[in-house]
């Protein structure tokens, strides 16, 4: 081999994602760089036309236990801690015959990929747990100083260009490549150790370790004097608005997020074409109907003040005439699970609209709740977990009708809807529904009785003959008299309250139907 303008003179590459890697370690050689590699990453260079000399060889030891055991030799671990500046280091690598490795590229078994499948069993997960690989890439990264750490494809061409250059890597791209490769490991053993946790007895393990990456930092938080930043799940089972792409508009904001991700988890709620608009984290609008365009249109009118600068999502690929239609009001993002041309054609000519394409979350098994996905949420000094709402509304047979009046087919559809609209809504929360479409949404009161008066504020229509829904019981008779008041002709809610009987003879005083689920969604 002959030297080279630079300290990068052997390399050693043993890739799961071989992404890029060939033209990479074709480069590399073209410097007279030595490549070492193993098994399906030597076999593949080969192929290609690159020298490569095997792990093996150097050991002077196989393979074993089915390629468990390849690159754990004191030869290998020895060539990448070995300090180059550390006479003591040089003499004993000499003594024992080890050559310095310069350059590690490596990425790991595709376990978080693996687990993903509701297929595999704990055996095969077991089976993508990568030993060598994080041996490898922490000790490489231990010795930054000395070596070049590689663990992600979209590094390569910044380490090719300075080698190509006859420059050094420095200092900072070396630190920063190892930084990276340490996060990396972490988040290889948070998910690994999230699994194993999960197959054990109960929802929650023992030591929860979640993992995430930074995918951006944004503009600021929900404030101006507050930093923020969106990081993506690790969790393949995990999608929405993480894993949505987007097809137009600025960066997101910190707020966007949230009221995509608000509106993505109801409208995923309904099989039939449905439309959601949320503004400030709650549904201002709800419906669905027999195509999208009347759905948008009726979850807008619900209200059509708010609905100016929501954020809607759609759970039907957005077409022309529907995003005709949003077109005409200022709307801050629209998430589907795709777009025709001629919908992003309209679009797109709207510069303030963020449009978000997420396929994934519709897909069997994709969302929120599935998977073991469970829901975080940081409070001081710890995190708050729970198992997502999934529960839908009782059938038919599994409800209480307390009233003497029990409701029709339609009313039926209705309650069912504004249940599920409900789950939703932030406490206390009362949802007024006809025809399967939000009429008045009364959200976020400190009382019960106060939401039931907010959501016939909120009403762009008549309120009579609608259905109410409530997350909660009521704990008296009042909030009973406001909804009769509206004409609401009846309601939905979990029961429970001390003064049942009392809200019982109030909903009968007034002919109205009163169906208990025993299902209470309090959401803050």
């Amino acid at each position: 081999m002959t030297d080279t303008p630079h300290t990068i003179r052997r390399a050693l590459i043993s890739v799961s994602d071989k992404t890029g890697i060939d033209a990479f370690a074709k480069r590399l050689s073209a410097l007279g760089v030595e490549i070492l590699s193993t098994g399906g990453t030597a076999a593949m260079l080969r192929s290609a036309g690159i020298s490569v000399t095997d792990v093996s060889s150097v050991t002077g030891f196989p393979e074993i236990l089915g390629g468990r055991v390849k690159t754990l030799h004191p030869k290998i671990h020895g060539g990448i801690l070995g300090k180059r500046k550390d006479p003591a280091h040089q003499t004993e690598m000499k003594t024992h015959g080890i050559t310095p490795i310069d350059l590690v590229c490596i990425n790991l078994y595709p376990f978080v990929k693996t687990v993903a499948d509701p297929k595999t069993t704990l055996e095969m997960a077991c089976e993508q747990i990568d030993i060598g690989g994080p041996a490898m890439v922490r000790a490489s990264a231990k010795n930054f100083q000395d070596v070049v750490i590689l663990t992600d494809p979209a590094d390569y061409e910044r380490v090719l260009g300075l080698l190509e250059s006859k420059k050094e890597v420095g200092q900072d791209l070396k630190k920063e490549l190892a930084a990276k490769a340490f996060l990396m490991t972490s988040a290889y053993d948070a998910a690994i150790a999230s699994y194993l946790g999960q197959t054990g007895i109960g929802e929650f393990p023992a030591v929860l370790s979640p993992s995430f990456t930074l995918a951006q930092t944004l503009r600021y938080g929900e404030n101006p004097h507050q930093k923020g930043a969106f990081y993506r799940s690790a969790n393949a089972a995990d999608r929405g608005v993480g894993t949505a792409v987007k097809r137009w508009g600025k960066e997101l904001s910190y707020n966007n997020v949230l009221d995509a991700h608000s509106a993505l988890a109801l409208v995923r709620e309904f099989s039939g074409p449905a439309t959601v608009i949320v503004k400030h984290n709650n549904p201002c609008g709800a419906s669905t109907g027999e195509s999208l365009l009347e759905t948008y249109r009726q979850a807008r009118d619900t209200d059509p003040v708010s609905s100016f600068g929501g954020v809607v999502a759609t759970n039907r690929p957005l077409d022309s005439e529907t995003a005709g239609e949003m077109a005409k009001i200022f709307l801050e993002v629209v998430i589907a699970p795709g777009f025709t041309p001629e919908a992003l054609e309209i679009l797109t000519k709207k510069k303030d609209i963020r449009l978000l394409e997420a396929p994934d979350a519709f897909s069997q098994g994709g969302g929120e709740g599935e998977g073991g996905v469970l829901e975080l949420r940081s409070v001081s000094g710890g995190l708050l977990v729970q198992t997502p709402d999934r529960i839908v509304m009782p059938s038919r047979d599994k409800v209480t009708f307390a009233t003497k009046r029990i409701p029709t087919d339609s009313e039926w559809e209705d309650a069912l809807f504004a249940f599920t609209v409900g789950k939703h809504v932030r406490s206390n929360a009362i949802i007024l529904v006809k025809d399967r479409v939000t009429v008045g949404i009364g959200a976020g009161q400190m009382s019960r009785v106060d939401s039931v008066r907010l959501s016939g504020m909120k009403a762009n229509r008549t309120t009579q003959g609608t259905v109410l829904a409530s997350d909660a019981f009521f704990p008296f008779r009042d909030g009973i008299d406001e909804a009769a008041k509206l004409g609401v002709a009846g309601i939905v809610q979990p029961g429970g309250s001390i003064r049942d009987k009392e809200v019982f003879d109030a909903a009968d005083e007034y002919g109205m139907f009163m169906i208990l689920t025993g299902v209470r969604h309090f959401k803050h």
